[in-house]
This record gives structure tokens, sequence and C-alpha cells, in this order.
């Protein structure tokens, strides 16, 4: 299995290998990065964000027309939503094995601190590692410090560690071996 990661121009560059080795690491399956190939669509003038959920549907397209079957992570640094939220982190459809994250409110800079790139790659790698899982068929999980854990708020997602609870661990663990077959 295999997990190729779409990194936006308009996301931080220089985090790209970072979060990808972080990424690999977590999940214990292969990642690459490439340029991002998707229109990206769903811009809602009005909110002055993107729609997570016409996000997912370009990635769709592109992967039927290019006839992929492994896991898609885009990154964007706009800020993106999801029809009943005001904001996600990050949207994963596990049908087409498609997920996005924007970087907008995984920055310090939102928030008015000091910018770090060490918290920015955490961040990433936590909320990539969220929705890949999704795609994995892991649902939301009730342990604070899970990846699985759906975060609310940076705190919540900060509180996070850089690993599956047990129970998500072997949840994972059997995802991975059916795909082996």
């Amino acid at each position: 299995m295999h997990i190729h990661i779409f990194w936006d121009s308009l996301a931080p560059a220089g985090l790209q290998m970072p979060v990808a080795r972080t990424l690999s690491a977590m999940l214990g399956v292969q990642a690459s990065i490439s340029d991002n190939p998707v229109r990206m669509m769903g811009y809602d003038q009005a909110r002055k964000q993107i729609n997570a959920q016409a996000l997912l549907d370009s990635i769709q397209a592109y992967k039927h027309r290019h006839n992929m079957s492994d896991p898609v992570l885009l990154v964007i640094s706009q800020d993106i939503f999801r029809n009943g939220h005001s904001f996600v982190f990050g949207l994963a459809r596990e049908s087409v094995g498609a997920a996005v994250v924007s970087v907008a409110r995984l920055g310090n800079r939102y928030y008015g601190k000091t910018d770090h790139d060490d918290d920015l790659i955490d961040r990433l790698s936590k909320e990539g590692a969220h929705e890949i899982g999704h795609l994995f068929g892991l649902g939301h999980c009730t342990v604070p410090e899970c990846i699985m854990f759906r975060p609310d708020t940076l705190d919540e997602l900060d509180g996070k560690k850089k690993m599956f609870c047990d129970d998500c661990t072997s949840q994972l663990d059997q995802h991975k071996n059916l795909e082996k077959k």
C-alpha cells in the first residue's frame, strides 16, 4: 500500500518531506509527495473558504481519470469548511480514498502566535494521519491522545500523540493485512 500526498503550491514549502516521513512512520506505509495536479474547486466567496467536499469531488475525478487506487491526501493552505461546520482541519471520503487537510488553522500565525515549522509539521502529520485513518476504515476514537480522536480545537489537536491507541492500532493492522491479500 502507498499514500500519495499532493502538496498544493500555496501550502508552506519545505515541510513536504518531514510530513511525509512522519506520516509514513505513524501509519507504517510508504508515502510519496508530488505537486498538486487536482483542480481546486469549491471556493465560497462569501465565506472566503473552500468547500472540502468539492475538493474531495475533484480528487475523486482525478483518481478516476488516472486509474489510481491508492489513497490520496491533498495538503492546501486555504481554509476549508464542510456543510454544517464553520471550518474543518481536514476531511476524508473513505469510499474513494481521498482526503484533504488545510494548514490555514494549523499554523501559529492564525492564532496570533509566532510561527514554528516544528508545530506545523506536528499538526499536519497528526491531522493527515487522522484523515488517512478514515481512508483505512477507522472511525473517531474517544481516547483524547489517539490520532483518531476528533479535535474541535487546536489545543485538542496538540494534545494528541503521534500514535494510535491500542484499539485503533488493531483496526489499522487488520486493514493493512487485508490490503496485502
